[in-house]
C-alpha cells in the first residue's frame, strides 16, 4: 500500500505550455511519498494493528505518569481502584493526541490530491502562487487519493473518534463511582 518515491515527469503548464513551477517537494505526490516514507506518518498504512501498536505502547507509556500525577489527589490515593481508573482514562489522551496529528497531516495531502490546483511557494516568502494540474496529474492524484489516502485518513478518523469515546466515557464513569 506504500507509494514508491519516483521521480513524477515534468508536465507542461496547460496554460503556458511551461514545465511545472512547482517545487518538486511542494507537489502533492511527492508529499504523500514523504508522508509514507515517515515513520510516525506510516503507521495507519499498514492496517489496523499496525497502528494500534504504538497507539496502546503511549498508553502504556503515559500510565505510569499519570498514576502518578493521579495520586497526588487525597481522595483518590485512598481508592486504588478509582486511582487506577482515573490514570487509566488521563493515558488515553496521549494517544489521542497522535491520532489528531496523523488525522490531520494525512488530511492535509488528502486536500491537496484532490484539488484542481497546487498551491505553492517559490521563495519560501508566502507569494502564494497558484498552478493548475494537467488532466493527467489530476487523475493520478485522484487515483491515489481515493484509493491509498482515502481509507487511511478514515482509519483514523474512527481511531480517533474511539479514543474520544473512551475519553469521555471513562470521565463519565469515574464521575459516577
Amino acid at each position: 500500500m506504500s507509494f514508491a518515491a519516483t521521480p513524477i515527469p515534468e508536465p507542461e503548464s496547460p496554460q503556458t505550455g511551461t514545465p511545472c513551477p512547482v517545487p518538486s517537494e511542494q507537489r502533492p505526490l511527492q508529499e504523500y511519498a514523504q508522508l509514507c516514507g515517515s515513520w510516525f506518518f506510516r503507521w495507519p498504512t499498514a492496517d489496523a494493528l499496525g497502528l494500534a501498536k504504538p497507539l496502546l505502547i503511549s498508553w502504556m507509556l503515559a500510565l505510569p505518569l499519570c498514576l502518578l500525577v493521579a495520586s497526588g489527589s487525597y481522595v483518590l490515593r485512598h481508592q486504588p481502584s478509582r486511582l487506577v481508573l482515573v490514570a487509566a482514562v488521563m493515558a488515553v489522551l496521549p494517544p489521542l493526541l497522535l491520532l489528531w496529528r496523523q488525522w490531520l497531516g494525512w488530511g492535509y495531502v488528502l486536500r491537496r490530491l484532490r484539488a484542481e490546483s497546487i498551491s505553492y511557494e517559490e521563495s519560501g516568502w508566502y507569494d502564494g502562487q497558484e498552478w493548475l494540474k494537467p488532466i493527467s496529474w489530476r487523475q493520478q492524484d485522484l487515483l491515489v487519493a481515493t484509493h491509498q489516502v482515502a481509507p487511511i485518513h478514515r482509519r483514523l478518523g474512527r481511531g480517533l473518534l474511539l479514543a474520544l469515546a473512551l475519553l469521555v466515557g471513562g470521565a463519565g464513569f469515574c464521575q459516577a463511582l
